[in-house]
């Protein structure tokens, strides 16, 4: 078919004017994709499972039948005195069954990474050693641990590197990164996980940045500012984690803005999963996990 020269500069107007729209080039070079995809943390129903209202192996169910989810984060302190070969094998299914994804397994317990009692911090390593080959059993991608330490700024920093990086060793040959999560302490402490990051210096551990935890101290209330931490932890970032606690009639988050939040994730680049985690007592577990979900899709499609 052939076509006139003002049918020519016509078409070529059109094309031009869509191509410079900013929605149709992130739908046309995303491959149509969402900004980001939208998991469930199972801390966020912790008070059900360990109450016992809900199954924990029944995880993967609760979050794609309740809640239309289907990706989920594991949190270990529910399989510490059930973990087996067995329970993994049942878990997989599980998630299978349901088209569920399982992406990571938190850590928290197994001891300080950074301890600066080397005989400890190699004890610590090799507690996180069989949660690793559990995620690997389920399929995931990652392990989030906790970078504790103590002494200096300094020394606390090389410790926690070290500490992750013998951790990582062991992950790399399960295909396994190991994240830290801004998780109190100097941990909240954006400028130092970021040099512990750069110290690091290995493609197997990254950042796992939760919205809401920059408490550095809860006894003097000493704070890490959230829109400069999270700005500075999303370049190694390989998840996040959306923190709630509250919503007002508008459905927004009442502590913290989650649209500046979460354009500093998308202009990061990130593109992966963000985790919901909901932590207050204003509504119900259920509830709260409802809310952050429609509230994240709003501002994903906002941003769009």
């Amino acid at each position: 078919m052939s076509i006139n020269r003002r049918q020519f500069i016509a078409q070529s107007a059109f094309a031009g004017a869509a191509l410079a729209s900013p929605s149709f080039a992130k739908k046309v070079f995303a491959g149509d994709k969402p900004l980001f995809k939208i998991s469930l943390a199972q801390w966020s129903l912790n008070r059900a499972f360990f109450g016992g209202d809900l199954d924990v192996p029944d995880f993967a169910r609760i979050a794609r039948e309740k809640f239309g989810i289907g990706a989920i984060e594991y949190v270990n302190q529910f399989y510490a005195e059930t973990l087996s070969d067995s329970l993994l094998a049942d878990l997989r299914q599980r998630a299978a069954d349901q088209g569920v994804e399982s992406l990571l397994i938190m850590i928290d317990g197994e001891g300080k990474l950074g301890d600066p009692d080397q005989e400890a911090r190699m004890r610590a390593v090799a507690n996180h050693h069989r949660w690793a080959d559990a995620a690997h059993a389920l399929g995931c991608h990652s392990i989030r641990v906790n970078a504790s330490s103590a002494g200096s700024w300094e020394e606390q920093m090389k410790l926690a590197a070290d500490g992750l990086n013998r951790l990582a060793g062991y992950c790399e040959n399960l295909g396994l990164n190991v994240l830290v999560e801004n998780h109190g302490g100097l941990s909240s402490n954006a400028e130092w996980l970021t040099g512990v990051m750069k110290l690091a210096d290995n493609p197997r551990v990254g950042t796992l940045p939760d919205f809401g935890n920059f408490i550095i101290d809860r006894e003097t209330g000493e704070s890490y500012d959230r829109y400069r931490g999270m700005a500075e932890l999303m370049p190694f970032a390989k998840a996040v984690s959306a923190k709630s606690y509250g919503f007002d009639e508008q459905g927004n988050e009442t502590t913290m803005d989650y649209a500046r939040i979460l354009k500093i994730v998308a202009d990061a680049g990130y593109r992966g999963w963000v985790g919901i985690e909901y932590e207050g007592d204003a509504h119900s577990e259920e509830d709260g996990i409802v809310k952050t979900k429609q509230l994240l899709e709003r501002v994903r499609s906002d941003l769009a």
